[in-house]
């Protein structure tokens, strides 16, 4: 009982973040732009850090040192490769312009709930193994949630809908979370090994986003000038400082 309160809780925080979009339709491009990509330089710590300090340790202690924890952790990426290539899962948090061109909302809105969808399932699973590190899996997600609900609120407004439809739209897609949450939670306990097999998967999807998805975008929205780039250091400095300070608290 207390692992699906605590999963229903972060889903419930996760969800909600979709709204948030809506404190920055007031915010001035420019400044917009500099907000999520320093959102992005934090949730590519975090992910990078949730991914090498507590998942793939986690991952070989259950599993083993041989190849099939290495193995899995490629799965991980592998599908996370095939979920963008063939549902145009998009990563992409840069404000639409005329030089720059989202996919189609519908398109965008299918590949949200997806990504919505195995976000619960992280989640679970993460809690499932322990509750630090459901915690700080939880924190990982919701680190790249803040920028990818933005993003995704920009392209449906930019694709013709209200405001209101639009927040409902991303609303509604975040819901598919808790669909992924209750499934894990149902299978976990049935299934031997379950969250031992689906911990690697999860740290290869997520050095999947962060180094193919978000890094590739903070180089995209490079300005030149250094004190840009010490600042993104900085940032994702700090979001593997989060994961750190959590691993402490194990």
């Amino acid at each position: 009982m207390t692992v699906w309160v605590y999963t229903f809780v972060s889903v419930t925080i996760v969800s909600l973040v979709s709204l948030i979009g809506f404190f920055t339709l007031s915010v001035k491009t420019k400044r917009l732009k500099t907000l999520i990509l320093a959102l992005v330089s934090f949730a590519v710590g975090g992910l990078f850090g949730d991914a090498l300090i507590h998942l793939i340790p986690e991952s070989f202690e259950q599993l083993g040192s041989g190849p099939l924890t290495s193995l899995f952790i490629m799965g991980g990426l592998l599908l996370f490769f095939s979920l963008e290539k063939f549902l145009r899962w998009q990563h992409c948090h840069i404000p639409t312009s005329d030089d720059h061109i989202h996919p189609v909302a519908t398109l965008n809105m299918v590949g949200d709930a997806v990504h919505n969808f195995m976000d619960g399932i992280i989640i679970a699973v993460g809690f499932l193994t322990s509750i630090p590190i459901g915690m700080a899996t939880t924190l990982a997600v919701l680190f790249h949630e803040i920028p990818q609900e933005i993003g995704d609120l920009g392209i449906l407004i930019h694709k013709g809908l209200s405001v209101q439809k639009a927040l409902m739209l991303n609303f509604f897609s975040a819901l598919t979370a808790f669909a992924g949450a209750i499934t894990a939670l149902m299978i976990g306990p049935h299934v031997v090994d379950f969250t031992a097999y689906c911990l690697p998967i999860t740290a290869g999807g997520f050095l999947y986003i962060a180094g193919s998805d978000l890094i590739p975008e903070l180089h995209h929205g490079e300005d030149g000038r250094l004190s840009t780039s010490v600042k993104q250091l900085g940032f994702i400095m700090a979001g593997v400082g989060v994961m750190v300070i959590l691993a402490f608290m194990e």
